[in-house]
């Protein structure tokens, strides 16, 4: 029987140059790809491996939003 219970952790994703890079903030792993799904998959990968040599706690999870900025005349 599998002891494997499935989390939801944050991927933040940005253009860097030629790559798209993929970060996980609650376990502060960082992955990159040609594309954001090579990124994502990248990422997965490097945070399963992570978690299996360091387990770390279920982290609480983050909320994210927008907010409108209104810039003043120069």
């Amino acid at each position: 029987m599998s002891t494997a219970t499935a989390q939801r952790l944050t991927a933040i994703l940005h253009r860097e140059e030629e790559v798209y890079v993929a970060e996980c903030p609650e376990v502060g792993t960082v992955s990159q790809g040609d594309t954001v799904e090579e990124a994502l998959a990248n990422l997965r990968e490097a945070t399963e491996l992570f978690l299996e040599e360091c387990p770390q706690p279920v982290p609480v999870p983050r909320l994210f939003t927008t907010i409108d900025l209104c810039s003043s005349p120069a």
